[in-house]
């Protein structure tokens, strides 16, 4: 059995990659999702992470797909006390924002198609600087106090609105972030490394970071000369034309050849031991994909090969 991590100042013991659920209900379909699912939990994995608004984006799509095939899902399964569910609030095309009365409404919602009395880890999905930290604080609170919500999160969420949001939960003793949730991987650093990342050591919050495989282009498979049949094509092939994208690949080729590893896995593996990270996020669209993922909990990289890495991306 996997160790499991706990995450940060919460009760919450997380295997060491959660499993992302934006592709559920959108270039998945409900019986690829549930197998996806059945293979991550297969491997110890109980951490999913899905979101009020995946995927709204997507033609005839609304918002909420995600969540509704993770709650049949569990429904199903029978397991729902054994996996730690993440979801969001803030970009549902009906609750956009973080006013208190969205947090409330869409909370309600997420728990309806979730088919659960509670969600574990409840973000924050973008911050709305309309709405004070204090309003939106104290709503999550009412979401704990209820019972509803066990614990809470930001994501895209600037240092200073983070710092000034666990300020005001110590300040008045209201519940209080134990996580962030931040863009963050081999290929993109600056959004988290600095002030954001400073902040949530300084306070014990623990990183679940998104975009993990920087939308597929850190599993390898985007090179010179191939065309990959994804809708995240553009978004992964642009790290393509940098000096550092290529660097980064040839570092990780490398890596993945001398340890026998799939080049996702190493690349997991040097976000999940940067500091404060507890879990990367990852997503998978097939069965197929889900062995390079979790196989990051058993892999531990050499400090001469996690700094090879840092460098190549510096």
């Amino acid at each position: 059995m996997t160790s499991l991590r706990t995450l940060g100042s919460s009760g919450l013991e997380v295997f060491p990659l959660a499993l992302g659920g934006n592709v559920f209900g959108w270039t998945a379909d409900e019986a690829q999702s549930f197998a996806v699912l059945d293979a991550y939990a297969a491997a110890g994995g109980n951490f999913v992470d899905t979101a009020d608004s995946y995927s709204a984006w997507a033609p005839g799509n609304e918002g909420g797909e995600s969540e509704t095939v993770v709650g049949r899902w569990l429904a199903s399964r029978g397991n729902r006390s054994e996996i730690v569910v993440a979801t969001k609030v803030g970009a549902h095309p009906s609750y956009k924002g973080l006013s208190a009365a969205t947090i409330k409404g869409a909370a309600e919602e997420s728990l309806r198609r979730l088919g659960t009395g509670h969600i574990d880890l409840y973000y924050t999905h973008f911050d709305d600087e309309t709405v004070p930290v204090e309003e939106i604080i104290t709503a999550l609170d009412q979401l704990v106090k209820d019972g509803k919500v066990r614990e809470i999160a930001a994501s895209n969420i600037s240092p200073a609105r983070l710092r000034a949001s666990l300020d005001f939960s110590e300040r008045e003793g209201l519940a209080r972030y134990v996580a962030v949730q931040p863009h963050y991987n081999l290929v993109s650093r600056g959004t988290y490394e600095g002030g954001l990342q400073d902040t949530a050591a300084d306070a014990g919050l623990a990183a679940v970071p998104y975009s993990a495989l920087a939308s597929g282009f850190l599993t390898g498979k985007y090179r010179a000369g191939t065309t990959v049949d994804s809708p995240r094509a553009g978004q992964a092939g642009q790290h393509l034309e940098s000096e550092r994208g290529r660097r980064v690949l040839a570092a990780l080729d490398r890596i993945a050849g001398e340890r026998g590893e799939e080049i996702a896995t190493v690349a997991l593996a040097w976000l999940a031991a940067r500091p404060t990270v507890v879990a990367p996020i990852a997503s998978a669209r097939t069965v197929e994909q889900v062995p390079a993922l979790v196989a990051v909990a058993g892999l531990r990289l050499t400090g001469q090969e996690q700094a090879a890495l840092t460098d190549a991306s510096a």
